[in-house]
């Protein structure tokens, strides 16, 4: 068994082009292809603010599959370490024989869900596109500008957050990143203000309301990956031009599309990404269209983003035998 670690998987692999198209492969696949995708396996430890989900994905054609094994738990910043962490597991499609273990602590759920928002944006957002909002200052908040400035040509970054300090470090990280301005604002005015808005929270009651959408805008909104997570008003789903999920089945119970008025409406009205990708379905059409995507994240993804780590780390020869 091949044991990669998060030192050797960083330096290999990136958010990049690449990686962007690894997602959005894994994401038209789920239109194209068999996919073996069970529900999503969640473990709550309500005393440490903590939560575990357990995801997997075989894809017909593929010789590996994964299982991913993520953490977040949201105190964590009082004792100074990372909200997420995790590991995924390799294994043969053929004979199951465990192939590697990726020691990533939440490095590659960061790289294969800031990917997805970047396929998201690069479908769904206006070409013109310059302004990026973000709700959020933890590690995805700085991750899904970076892929959003893969497809997008950003020129400014607006951010919210609870915590001013974090606030100010988050604004100076993106700044130095990205060479662009990035300033503080409110919810409320990051909405407004920007083209493309993106929710990374764990937050339980709505943190965007209905009234603040005018035309044009998108949002991603992917911190709600549990049931009692959301971050939008259920209106706002109603007012949208174009709703657009990763997969239909599992939004029934997460993010929110769970939330919706009507579930069984919205349900009809959304349309999964990999229909968009696989060009079954158009995605943005006109400058004037409301676009919401809800990203509760899948196992599709972690296989594809799993499999392309082991093949390129491999290649390099970048890895520990394990016994």
């Amino acid at each position: 068994m091949i044991l990669f670690t998060e030192e050797e998987i960083r330096k290999y692999v990136g958010l990049n082009a690449e990686t962007i198209q690894v997602v959005e492969d894994a994401f038209t696949s789920l239109a194209t292809k068999r996919v073996e995708m069970p529900p999503i396996m969640r473990i709550d430890i309500p005393a440490y603010n903590g939560e575990v989900d357990v995801k997997s994905a075989y894809v017909e054609g593929l010789d590996y599959f994964a299982i991913k094994v993520s953490t977040g738990f949201f105190d964590n910043i009082k004792l100074g370490l990372p909200s997420g962490n995790g590991l995924m597991m390799l294994f043969h499609s053929q004979t199951g024989k465990p192939e590697a273990l990726l020691l990533d602590n939440g490095y590659l759920t960061d790289i294969r869900t800031a990917a997805a928002g970047a396929v998201a944006t690069k479908h769904l957002a206006r070409q013109d596109a310059r302004t990026v909002g973000v709700i959020g200052t933890g590690s995805q908040a700085g991750y899904q500008v970076q892929a959003i400035a893969r497809v997008r040509p950003i020129e400014r970054v607006l951010v919210s957050g609870r915590d001013e300090a974090r606030v100010e470090q988050y604004s100076k990280d993106m700044e130095s990143l990205l060479g662009v301005r990035v300033e503080a604002a409110s919810s409320e005015d990051v909405v407004r203000r920007s083209d493309i808005v993106v929710t990374t929270t764990p937050a339980t009651t709505p943190i965007i309301k209905n009234e603040w959408l005018y035309s044009g805008l998108h949002i991603t909104a992917m911190g709600s990956d549990a049931e009692g997570k959301q971050e939008l008003e259920a209106g706002i789903l109603e007012k949208a031009d174009l709703l657009v999920c990763d997969v239909k089945s599992q939004s029934r119970k997460l993010g929110e599309i769970h939330h919706a008025l009507d579930q069984e409406q919205m349900m009809k009205k959304a349309i999964e990404i990999g229909e968009i990708t696989a060009g079954r379905m158009e995605g943005r059409v006109t400058n004037e269209q409301i676009t919401v995507c809800d990203l509760t994240g899948t196992g599709v993804q972690d296989t594809a983003i799993a499999l392309y780590t082991y093949n390129i780390l491999k290649e390099k020869k970048a890895w520990s035998s394990i016994h």
